[in-house]
């Protein structure tokens, strides 16, 4: 190690050139040049401002690794008494036990030149100070326009992520309209096709509770009796999805064929989850069954722990007509009877799930507004009721569902 050079600087301006002219006789940068004689400066100033010197020394000794070697600057600025150095120096120190700052920077040039420290000596030292200012004015320059450069890619890049989220995401709208539309085309072709019987009104509205997912639990099938009477079966199978809707068709092929071979509403349900549970013993479903003679209005109704059908005579009064049971998959299925009603002109029977009265999660409120909305719209064309009805109670949805509603109506004479 080459011996030190020591040098008793007493105003700051002797410090500066002081430090400045050390770093120039060993070759280091400007750049770094002008941080380490901030630092040093920074450090000195409360020593100097109060009229008390500092003591500057500088060596050089040999590097660990391969290279000229290390400047060691050591300033004893009397921080002995407080241990600290000023934060956020633009060259980074240490403080050693004693108090001394001491900042080692690695070599480029030749080792073997002086290092003389000589704070008398300001000759080249404006020069030396424009050089650094220069070299610090091209770093900033330089690291403006990097940011610049990088401000501007980032810009590029979050638009063109933008870009490809808003892609995707059309693209994924696309993909759940097209599959929406293909289960609902498939779930429309499950359903039976329009009933036209004289003397009779029917109309039907379904909503799924997600329209990108139309498939669900909510079915109906309706057809006439070798007798001429028209049987309606309304089904509310467990869940949502494919699996719903395989679960509902099951059932309504059950009924349809026990009601073709002959079976009284009364033992269609229990006999219907006799033959559901062998092909699916998981399958439950609330079902209600109406027969309806179109020529005397004679209406027979059979219940599986579904809601009641709403009857609304012409003149407004209602009814709900009531009918104990247990559905498909609950222990015991079947119809507790069935209840039979007159209907005469004029008078309208909604068959629903319970998507319609329980959107609000009050079901006892949502089948005093359902009274409220059959009543209102019950002299409407028939194939406008079902979805106004439903329009009226789904205002506010707070438990989204499949819904489903029917409506029958003997029509008026000469209607």
């Amino acid at each position: 190690m080459t011996p030190s050079a020591t040098a008793l600087l007493a105003t700051l301006p002797d410090v500066r050139r002081a430090v400045r002219r050390l770093a120039r006789l060993h070759g280091l940068p400007a750049e770094q040049r002008a941080r380490l004689t901030l630092s040093v400066a920074l450090v000195a100033r409360r020593e100097t401002e109060a009229g008390r010197g500092v003591r500057l020394t500088a060596e050089v000794g040999p590097h660990r690794e391969a290279g000229p070697g290390v400047l060691t600057v050591t300033l004893d600025a009397g921080l002995a008494r407080e241990r600290a150095v000023p934060v956020r120096l633009p060259l980074s120190a240490e403080t050693v036990a004693d108090g001394r700052t001491v900042w080692r920077l690695p070599l480029t040039a030749d080792p073997d030149r002086p290092a003389v420290v000589d704070g008398a000596d300001g000759e080249g030292d404006e020069e030396a100070a424009e050089e650094e200012l220069r070299a610090v004015l091209d770093r900033a320059d330089s690291l403006a326009a990097d940011h610049r450069r990088l401000t501007h890619e980032l810009d590029e890049t979050n638009s063109g992520v933008l870009a490809l989220y808003v892609e995707l995401e059309e693209r994924d709208e696309q993909l759940r309209s097209a599959h929406g539309r293909i289960l609902r085309e498939l779930e429309d072709a499950l359903r039976p096709p329009p009933l036209t019987v004289p003397g009779l009104e029917l109309a039907v509205h379904y909503a799924p509770a997600d329209t990108h997912a139309p498939t669900g639990g909510d079915l109906y099938d309706w057809f006439t009796l070798p007798d001429g009477t028209v049987h309606i079966t309304v089904v509310d199978a467990l869940g949502h999805g494919v699996r719903s809707t395989r679960d509902a068709l099951n059932v309504t092929h059950a009924v349809r064929t026990l009601a073709l071979e002959g079976h009284p509403p009364a033992t269609l349900v229990e006999r219907a989850g006799e033959i559901v549970s062998g092909v699916d013993a998981e399958t439950m479903a609330t079902v209600l069954l109406a027969r309806l003679d179109p020529a005397t209005g004679h209406l027979s109704l059979a219940n599986g722990s579904h809601p009641p059908a709403l009857l609304v005579r012409r003149d407004g009064t209602t009814e709900y007509l009531e009918v104990r049971g247990r559905g498909v998959g609950f222990p015991l299925p079947g119809s507790e009877g069935t209840l039979t009603v007159g209907l005469a002109p004029g008078d309208l029977v909604l068959l629903y799930t319970d998507g319609l009265t329980e959107s609000r999660r009050d079901p006892v409120e949502g089948e005093a507004r359902l009274v409220t909305a059959a009543v209102e719209h019950r002299e409407r064309p028939i194939e406008e009721v079902p979805g106004a009805v439903a329009d009226a109670m789904h205002t506010v949805v707070l438990h989204p569902d499949d819904t489903l509603a029917l409506a029958m109506r003997l029509p008026l004479k000469g209607g």
